[in-house]
This record gives C-alpha cells, structure tokens and sequence, in this order.
C-alpha cells in the first residue's frame, strides 16, 4: 500500500469513526437522522428480524425508544475502524414499568461511501 492508500484509508477510517457517533449520539437519542446515516440499500441485523432502509431503520429505533423511559446509550469502548468494517461496544440505561434497566452490546458495521450499508447487533440485558 503507497502512502495515498493510507492517508485515504486513515480519512475513511475517521470518517467511519464521526458516523458512528451520530447513529449513537443522534440517532439513538431519537434524532430523524437515519436517512442521512444509512444507505438506501441498508440492511441491519438484529437478533430477531432485519431492517432494510432507512425509514424502517427510523421506524425500528423510534418504536425502541417508545419501550422505555429516558432512554440512553453510552459508548464504552470506542469505535475502531479498518478497512469499510467499524466495531464498538455500548451502554444502554433506560427506565420501563418496572424500574431501571441496564444493558450492552457490540456493534459491528459496514461502511460505503460514507454511509452505513451493514450493520450487525448483539446486545445483552
């Protein structure tokens, strides 16, 4: 690799990096923001169905937020990147009828020109 492959791949890795803060700092926050994170071809895989776009995206993360109170999501160790492939692991705190509730995950994704194309969850509670 020459050293213009690098400084674009390091571009493209920061990059990643500023995307992921938004899908958890906007829009996880509840912010209508999917449609400028996620492809049209998006396709998200949870452990029970997957979501395709971004209007099912927004769909699915606002019917989430509905489930609890003062909902919120915490990075716990930061987002690396390599190559079009991000990770990170996150904190989620939230309130339901029954009281506190506290869970994690990993997050996994794909990135292409500038968008979310993939992602992959795995969370806990």
């Amino acid at each position: 690799m020459d050293s213009q492959q690098v400084m674009t791949r390091g571009t493209a890795e920061r990059s990643a990096v500023r995307l992921y803060r938004r899908w958890i700092d906007e829009l996880w926050a509840g912010q209508q923001v999917a449609a400028e994170l996620v492809s049209d071809d998006f396709v998200g895989h949870w452990p029970t169905r997957d979501v395709h776009g971004p209007a099912e995206l927004q769909s699915m993360v606002d019917e989430t937020r509905a489930m609890f109170r003062e909902l919120e999501f915490y990075v716990d160790v930061d987002p690396f990147a390599n190559g079009d492939m991000l990770a990170a692991r996150w904190i989620g705190t939230g309130a339901r009828e029954r009281g506190p509730v506290l869970f994690a995950g990993n997050d996994i994704l794909r990135v292409r020109d500038g968008r979310i194309v993939e992602y992959w969850a795995c969370s806990s509670s």
